[in-house]
C-alpha cells in the first residue's frame, strides 16, 4: 500500500503576498512549471504511487542545459525521472526511468542486487564533462555516464566508491574511511576538470583533479577530516573552520568553493580553490563564528543571517542561493567585492516564507502553492530556470530566475 499526502496548488498569490522579497532575483509569479502531481478539485490525497509524472521525495535535478534536458533524483522510488527537453506545463510526464523496469515500479535497486542501472536512495545530481553524475547514496557509491543517457535504464560507465557495480557496504565494509570509499554520499559538482563529493556519512568532501576513469578510483584530496581514513564527526573534536558534520552540496562562487554543511547550520566558503587536505574555510554564513553550530543560532525562529539544516547551495551571476530546508525557504546572498565581508552577514534576500522570521512549511503550514516550500533539499539553476527539489511537497519547481536584470 503506498502513502499518501494532502496537497494542493493554489492560484497565484500578488507579490507582496508571496514570500519572496523585492530584490530576490526570483520571479515573484512563482514556479512557472511544477513536476510531480498537484492535487485536482474535489481531492483530498495523492497517492504517491510511482508513474510517468509522480515523486516522492526528490532531493536533487539537475538541468543541463537551458532547453534540457532535465535529470531528477526521485529519491524515495529509488530512480532517475528523465525529460528530454525542459517541461513547459505542469505535471508533465517523464520521457525515461533509470533504476526501475519502468515508470510503475519502486524499490532499492529495483528489489534486487546493485548494478549498472540501479539505485538505492539517489540524492545529488549534475552534468559531469559530456555525460552525468549520480550520488547513489545508500549503494554508498557515485555512478557516472560517460554520455548523458537519452533512453531508460541506460547503464552507467564507471562507479566510485566500489570496486565494482555489484558492492555495496558502506566504507567497503570497513570501519574506517579511505581515498577509495564512501559511506552515504549525497551532493556531487563537477567543475573546470575537478570532481567534487560530498561524502556525508564520513563528514568529508573528496575531491579528484581529474575526472575519473578507473572504478574505485582514489580521491586526491579530502576536506573535513585530517586524512583520508578518519571520520569522525568535526574531526573529533569542537567545530573549526575546517571540520565538517554532514556536508551536502557544492557549488563554486566565481573560483570561490562552497559547501552546504548542514549538519554544522552553515554554508563553508573557501577563498580559491583549497589545495591542501583539511584545509580551513575562510568565512561562514549561517553562523556568526566557526565554532558556533546551532540551529537558527540557538533560538527557535530564524533571521536573515541563521540556517537550519541547508542541504542546498548554488550560483548564477553574483547571487549565491541556498536551500535552508529545515526553514522551508531560499536566502540568497550578491557577491561582494570581497568574500571576507561575509562571515556571518546577513541574506540579501528571501523566497518561500513571508519574512525573515517565520519558518513554518508552505508558510505556516498551509496547502502547497507555487511560491511556497516544504523541507526543500535542493537548488540548481541553469540559465534563467532555477530547479528545486521541493522535497517536502513531492514536487520540482521550475522557476525563473532573472540574476542578469
Amino acid at each position: 500500500m503506498h502513502k499518501s499526502i494532502k496537497f494542493n496548488c493554489t492560484s497565484q498569490l500578488p507579490p507582496e503576498l508571496t514570500g519572496i522579497s523585492p530584490n530576490f532575483p526570483f520571479s515573484p509569479q512563482g514556479a512557472e512549471v511544477i513536476l510531480g502531481e498537484i492535487l485536482k478539485p474535489g481531492q483530498l490525497a495523492i497517492p504517491i504511487a510511482p508513474s510517468a509524472t509522480s515523486m516522492f521525495g526528490p532531493r536533487g535535478a539537475s538541468l543541463l542545459s537551458e532547453t534540457g534536458p532535465l535529470w531528477v533524483s526521485d529519491t524515495g522510488h529509488h530512480r532517475l525521472l528523465g525529460w528530454r527537453n525542459l517541461p513547459t506545463k505542469d505535471s508533465q510526464s517523464a520521457d525515461w526511468v533509470i533504476g526501475q523496469p519502468d515508470f510503475y515500479h519502486e524499490g532499492q535497486n529495483a528489489k534486487g542486487t546493485p548494478g549498472r542501472a540501479t539505485l538505492s536512495v539517489p540524492t545529488g545530481i549534475c552534468a559531469c564533462g559530456e555525460g552525468l553524475a549520480v550520488a547513489d547514496a545508500w549503494n554508498h557509491r557515485v555512478l557516472i555516464w560517460n554520455k548523458v543517457p537519452e533512453d531508460s535504464n541506460v547503464p552507467a560507465d564507471l562507479v566510485l566508491g566500489q570496486a565494482n557495480f555489484t558492492d555495496n557496504e558502506p566504507n567497503r565494509g570497513s570501519q574506517a574511511a579511505a581515498a577509495n570509499t564512501m559511506h552515504w554520499p549525497y551532493g556531487i559538482c563537477y567543475h573546470q576538470g575537478k570532481l567534487f563529493v560530498a561524502d556525508t556519512g564520513n563528514r568529508r568532501l573528496l575531491i579528484w583533479q581529474q575526472l575519473p576513469t578507473e572504478n574505485g578510483q582514489p580521491a586526491n584530496l579530502v576536506l573535513g577530516q585530517p586524512d583520508m581514513i578518519s571520520r569522525n564527526e568535526n574531526g573529533g573534536g569542537s567545530p573549526t573552520a575546517a571540520s565538517m558534520r554532514w556536508c551536502h552540496d557544492i557549488s563554486f562562487w566565481g573560483d570561490n568553493l562552497v559547501v552546504a554543511d548542514a549538519g554544522n547550520n552553515r554554508v563553508m566558503i573557501w577563498q580559491g580553490m583549497p589545495t591542501e587536505n583539511n584545509a580551513p574555510c575562510t568565512v561562514v554564513l549561517g553562523q556568526k563564528s566557526f565554532d558556533i553550530v546551532e540551529m537558527n543560532q540557538g533560538v527557535y525562529f530564524p533571521n536573515a543571517a541563521s540556517l537550519s539544516m541547508p542541504y542546498g547551495v548554488d550560483v548564477a551571476g553574483d547571487w549565491l542561493v541556498v536551500a535552508d530546508t529545515a526553514n522551508s525557504r531560499l536566502l540568497a546572498w550578491k557577491k561582494p567585492e570581497s568574500i571576507l565581508s561575509l562571515q556571518g552577514e546577513e541574506a540579501d534576500a528571501i523566497a518561500g516564507q513571508t519574512n525573515f522570521k517565520n519558518k513554518g512549511e508552505n508558510r505556516d503550514f498551509g496547502l502547497p502553492t507555487r511560491e511556497s516550500l516544504n523541507w526543500c533539499y535542493g537548488i540548481k539553476i541553469c540559465g534563467k530556470t532555477a530547479v528545486i527539489a521541493d522535497s517536502g511537497n513531492n514536487r520540482i519547481l521550475l522557476w525563473q530566475f532573472n540574476y542578469g536584470d
